[in-house]
């Protein structure tokens, strides 16, 4: 299946949540609402990846990861894309830098969840992504301690915007990041797995 590149306008502000969505759930799609109002965000576009270099289970086809997102959020500021398909990105800071150079007129944002932050240290590359794009940080639960203590928070400890102040994340200049705290929806990929409401 071809994927299409997304369109985004000069001078909007866009939010880019990555992962496999293997599946989506309603936790993406309550982060995603989140994201939208606290960032100040235009758009928030969803990258579903090929597949996940860091994990030894791949996941569905991209196909089906791609159609269940579209069932999970159908909302007019949100594009599910295949994005990385399209540029042969694996790895985030790979996607983001071509994505920055791509849309050179439009401002990103990368999303992420409070767990991510924590062990974000062991991405490929992590330094470029805190340095080149703000970054905005959504509690999950159980996480919060262990992202605020991480290696890339103390290192970027001067960097944090205020939570008061996230909806200038994306306009800041870069390094720039914020945590906020939002209400959590405990649910996961993995979970439903488990379940057996998603299978491959």
């Amino acid at each position: 299946m071809r994927y299409a590149i997304p369109h985004a306008a000069p001078g909007q502000v866009i939010g880019l949540l990555g992962g496999s969505f293997d599946p989506a759930h309603d936790g993406h799609a309550h982060i995603t609402r989140e994201a939208l109002q606290l960032f100040g965000l235009d758009r928030v576009w969803w990258l579903v990846s090929p597949g996940n270099p860091l994990k030894a289970r791949q996941p569905a086809p991209m196909a089906d990861r791609i159609a269940r997102a579209r069932d999970v959020i159908d909302h007019p500021a949100v594009e599910i894309t295949g994005i990385e398909a399209v540029l042969g990105t694996r790895y985030t800071a790979e996607t983001l830098h071509r994505i920055v150079h791509l849309y050179p007129r439009t401002r990103f944002v990368w999303l992420m969840g409070a767990d991510n932050l924590a062990q974000l240290d062991q991405w490929q590359d992590w330094r470029w992504i805190m340095e080149n794009v703000p970054v905005g940080v959504l509690a999950r639960p159980g996480d919060r301690i262990s992202a605020r203590m991480s290696k890339a928070a103390r290192f970027y400890r001067e960097y944090r915007l205020a939570g008061r102040s996230s909806h200038l994340l994306g306009h800041a200049e870069t390094p720039a990041w914020c945590f906020v705290n939002v209400p959590m929806v405990s649910l996961s990929s993995t979970i439903l797995r488990n379940r057996g409401d998603w299978s491959r």
